[in-house]
């Protein structure tokens, strides 16, 4: 296998950076896993509480909004490093050779300017409704910031993967 024969001769801190981030992708996959999944039970529990038990509910509409929206932004680097994520490679693939590798050169740059603008404002926003003391408005009304952080650190991580692609040299 080609990824993990570069990634093998890779060594110092390029290499380092790529593991890193390789292992950081791997982790949030499985933290995206788990709040997938606590998305899906509270659902079922709603179902059960309001339409066989008849009583009413208040958390689990917006818990399961943030975990499943928290499990794809977690998720996303998990998904570019395996290379999971959608993409047309028609001209690149008819092209082959260096200008492919430039073409995906220039996606990736444009993908890591996209994330880590992303980011950027991610992080201030979630400060502000941290700062703020922002909160949901809904009859649960918890506070906003911890719905908003996978937001922010899925970019951040999204934008270092990007990085780790790069220097990664496959693209």
């Amino acid at each position: 296998m080609a990824h993990s024969q570069s990634l093998a001769q890779r060594s110092g801190v390029v290499g380092g950076f790529i593991r890193t981030m390789d292992v950081l992708s791997r982790i949030t996959a499985y933290l995206a896993a788990a709040l997938f999944i606590a998305g899906v039970l509270v659902i079922c529990q709603m179902v059960f509480i309001r339409y066989i038990l008849g009583m009413s509910t208040s958390w689990q509409t917006e818990f399961t909004v943030f975990s499943v929206t928290a499990a794809m932004l977690l998720g996303s680097p998990y998904v570019l490093m395996t290379g999971g994520h959608v993409a047309i490679t028609i001209l690149p693939d008819a092209l082959g050779g260096l200008p492919q590798k430039l073409m995906r050169l220039a996606a990736s740059l444009i993908g890591l300017a996209f994330c880590a603008a992303l980011a950027y404002g991610a992080w201030v926003y979630v400060w502000e409704a941290w700062e703020g003391g922002w909160t949901t408005g809904t009859v649960w009304n918890p506070p906003l910031w911890p719905a908003l952080l996978p937001m922010a650190v899925g970019a951040t991580l999204l934008s270092l993967q990007y990085i780790a692609e790069i220097l990664r040299g496959e693209n």
